[in-house]
């Protein structure tokens, strides 16, 4: 199973927006400062996650949301927690 997920700083509102096979063990790495281009921005909060069977539709849906209208269906879709 992939997962893509979106994550939200609790700092500075900013989103991340990442894939996985492992989402527990991926949000942790986030949050205890393993992931070194992001650890200065910790704390996250998991604001959304898909799971894909197939790898490349993950990956995808990564680059969709990373995009111009996929931040725009982001913002949709999490109206009320943005």
């Amino acid at each position: 199973m992939y997962y893509v997920y979106i994550l939200r700083n609790l700092k500075d509102k900013s989103l991340y927006i990442g894939y996985t096979t492992d989402l527990k063990k991926r949000f942790l790495a986030h949050n205890n400062g393993l992931s070194v281009s992001i650890k200065h921005k910790r704390p996250y909060k998991l604001l959304f996650y898909g799971a894909f069977i197939d790898r490349i539709d993950a990956k995808h849906r990564e680059e969709y949301l990373k995009s111009g209208w996929g931040f725009r269906s982001i913002k949709k879709l999490l109206k009320r927690s943005l």
